[in-house]
C-alpha cells in the first residue's frame, strides 16, 4: 500500500503515536506524586487526587479512598499546578494531533508532503516541550499546604520530602524527551519528495473537465 512517508517515516508515525499515548495518558492519570495522609496511600496528578481527608461526626478527620479530579480549576492546590495543567494539556494535545496525522500519511498516498513532515516535527518539538515545562512546574507546586501534609510537612520546592515522584510523572517526561529528540530528528527523513508538477497536471484536468461540461451546458 503506498503511503506519504518513508520507510523511516513509517517508524516515525509510529513512534510518535507511542510518544503521544504515553503523555496523553500519564496526564490523565493521578500518579505523578506519592505520599501518605493518616496512614492512608496518597497520589495526585496535576488536576486529580486520590484518597483525601474529610471532616466526619465529632469533628474527626477520615479519610476518603477514591480518586477524582478537583471540583474546579482554582481548586487545584497550587498556581504552579494549575500553569502544569495547562502547559501540559497543550503538549499533549499538540502531540496527539501530530501522531493522527502521522498516522494517516501512513494509510494514504500524497496526503502529507515533505515540508509538512518537517513542519510536523517541529510542532513536535514544541509539544516536548510544553510538557517538559509543565514537569518543570509540577515541582515548584511542592510547597502548598495540601501537598505538605501528604508529604510530611517538610516538602518545599524541588524537595519532596516524603513522598516520591510516581510513574506517571516519569511517562510525561519520557514522552517528552522522546518527541523533542527522537520524533523530531525523525521526521527529517520522514516525507517523500513531492512532485509539484503532478499536483498541477491533475489540478488543469479537473479544470478542463468542468470548463467542457460547462459549455455542455450552455450550448443550445
Amino acid at each position: 500500500m503506498k503511503n506519504s512517508l518513508t520507510l523511516v517515516g513509517t517508524f516515525w508515525a509510529f513512534l510518535s503515536l507511542i510518544t503521544a499515548m504515553a503523555s496523553c495518558i500519564s496526564y490523565f492519570l493521578p500518579y505523578w506524586l506519592f505520599g501518605s495522609q493518616l496512614g492512608k496511600p496518597v497520589s495526585f496528578g496535576t488536576f486529580q487526587r486520590c484518597n483525601y481527608p474529610v471532616w466526619g461526626e465529632g469533628n474527626s478527620l477520615s479519610m476518603v479512598e477514591e480518586c477524582g479530579h478537583y471540583d474546579s480549576f482554582s481548586a487545584i492546590p497550587s498556581l504552579a499546578w494549575q500553569m502544569c495543567t495547562v502547559v501540559t494539556g497543550a503538549g499533549c494535545a499538540l502531540l496527539l494531533l501530530v501522531a493522527l496525522a502521522a498516522v494517516l500519511g501512513c494509510c494514504m498516498e500524497e496526503l502529507i508532503s515533505r515540508m509538512m513532515v518537517h513542519c510536523m516535527g517541529a510542532a513536535q518539538f514544541v509539544g516536548g516541550l510544553l510538557i517538559s515545562s509543565g514537569c518543570a512546574l509540577y515541582t515548584l507546586g511542592w510547597n502548598s499546604p495540601e501537598i505538605m501534609q501528604t508529604c510530611g510537612n517538610v516538602s518545599n520546592q524541588f524537595q519532596l520530602g516524603t513522598c516520591r515522584l510516581g510513574w506517571a510523572y516519569y511517562f510525561a517526561g519520557g514522552g517528552a524527551a522522546a518527541a523533542m529528540l527522537m520524533c523530531t530528528w525523525l521526521s527529517c527523513f520522514a516525507g517523500r519528495k513531492t512532485k509539484p508538477v503532478m499536483l498541477v497536471e491533475s489540478i488543469m484536468k479537473n479544470t478542463n473537465s468542468y470548463t467542457m461540461e460547462l459549455d455542455h451546458c450552455l450550448k443550445p
